[in-house]
């Protein structure tokens, strides 16, 4: 049962940075865990190599959005750990920090730990493409709208568990369904036609399409150009700041 508490008036967004370290310090040491987020992509790129050279720089770009996509898992697991197995927010929240702190201090603190093998796949991504500057900055954004919305998304969910052993299932399915089954590492083309749209609206594809767009392994119209990135940014825009919403509407759950 969720219940609307109040909170003493402090300034937005106060005490992010704080959590922030907080949160840096704890995934530092979960190391494991970090090897462990490259499986399904590095599992993927070596089967795509195999089987199938010519699509490894699809797949390769593919990976660099599902690695900042599945970064909302890590989110997930963690604030619903916090919640459920320590109570752990109720002790940060009775401070002066404010409930979009939290949200924003922790989804930073993990992007902090686990972009080290994006990073990785980016720099393997130069040689491969191989990238322009442009179109290196378009990666970035686009990448950055996929955390956005990842990251928000995993928070918001959070929220609705009262059992860790349902989260992992239904985190599982939910980031790997939308990160893989959808044409994230293979080409848009090989999708069906009538769903084209309904992968353009969905953001891990929607990025991949754009990228695939941008190394000229995939022809998009005008159209659906613009309802890639009209969806990108508006989806983006519009969970995160219902997660700011959420958080402080949601600031005890019990």
């Amino acid at each position: 049962m969720r219940t609307e508490t109040s909170y003493a008036p402090s300034r937005a967004f106060a005490g992010t940075t704080a959590f922030l370290r907080t949160e840096v310090l704890v995934q530092a040491n979960e190391r494991m865990a970090m090897l462990t987020s490259m499986v399904v992509p590095g599992i993927i790129l070596i089967f795509v190599l195999i089987l199938n050279p010519g699509l490894f720089p699809i797949a390769l770009l593919g990976a660099i959005i599902f690695s900042t996509f599945t970064m909302g898992q890590r989110v997930l697991n963690e604030a619903a750990y916090l919640r459920i197995d320590h109570k752990a927010n109720d002790l940060y929240l009775a401070g002066p920090m404010m409930p979009e702190s939290y949200f924003l201090g922790m989804s930073v603190g993990i992007l902090v730990i686990y972009v080290t093998p994006t990073i990785f796949l980016g720099i393997l991504a130069v040689f491969v493409v191989p990238l322009t500057l442009g179109f290196g900055l378009l990666l970035l954004a686009l990448a950055s709208l996929v955390w956005v919305f990842a990251a928000s998304t995993g928070y918001i969910f959070s929220t609705f568990f009262r059992d860790n052993r349902a989260i992992w299932a239904y985190s599982s399915l939910f980031f790997n369904v939308f990160g893989v089954l959808m044409p994230v590492f293979y080409p848009l083309g090989l999708f069906p036609a009538p769903l084209h749209a309904l992968a353009l609206l969905l953001p891990p594809s929607a990025a991949a399409a754009l990228l695939q767009a941008g190394i000229g392994a995939t022809t998009l119209s005008h159209g659906e150009v613009l309802l890639a990135v009209g969806g990108l940014v508006v989806e983006a825009t519009t969970v995160f700041l219902f997660a700011i919403y959420w958080a402080r509407r949601t600031v005890r759950s019990t």
